[in-house]
C-alpha cells in the first residue's frame, strides 16, 4: 500500500510548499476582491452587505430637444430672393436678433427674440409667430 501524500505530510503545517501555498495569494484565498460569490461569501454577506447590487432611487433624466435657431443676419444670406420666408418649413425653432439686415422680409416662426422682431420691424418687415397650437401672433 502507497502512502497518502497528505498523510505524509500531516503536522508540517504547509504541506511541503511553503508559505505561499503553491499559487499567488495561496494562504489569503486569493488576492482582492476574489471569492466574494464562493469561499468568502459569508465574510461579505457579514462585512460588506452593500457591495453588489444598486442602493437608491436614481431620477429619470429627461430627453432635452435642444431648438434650432437662426439669426436675422443669415435670412438674405439663406434667402437672397425671397420676400416672404417659412422659417418652420426650412428646419429653424427660433429667430434670434444677430446681424444685420437691409430689406424687408416677412417671416413666419415659432419663436423670436425681442431684438430679432425690432430688427426686422426697422426695415418694414413683419414677424408671424406660430405658436404650436396652430394660433398665429402677428408682431405690429
Amino acid at each position: 500500500m502507497v502512502k497518502n501524500k497528505t498523510k505524509k505530510y500531516r503536522g508540517s503545517r504547509t504541506h511541503g510548499r511553503g508559505k505561499k501555498a503553491g499559487r499567488g495569494a495561496g494562504l489569503k484565498g486569493g488576492r482582492g476582491n476574489a471569492g466574494l460569490h464562493k469561499h468568502k461569501y459569508i465574510h461579505m454577506i457579514k462585512y460588506m452587505p452593500d457591495h453588489f447590487g444598486r442602493r437608491g432611487f436614481k431620477r429619470p433624466q429627461k430627453l432635452i430637444k435642444e431648438e434650432k435657431t437662426i439669426n436675422v443676419g443669415l435670412l438674405e444670406e439663406k434667402f437672397p430672393d425671397a420676400k416672404e420666408v417659412d422659417l418652420e418649413k426650412e428646419g429653424f425653432d427660433k429667430l434670434l436678433g444677430s446681424g444685420v439686415i437691409n430689406k424687408p422680409f416677412i417671416v413666419k416662426v415659432p419663436k423670436a427674440s425681442k431684438k430679432a422682431i425690432e430688427k426686422i420691424e426697422s426695415k418694414g418687415g413683419k414677424v408671424i409667430l406660430t405658436l404650436s397650437e396652430g394660433i398665429e401672433k402677428i408682431s405690429e
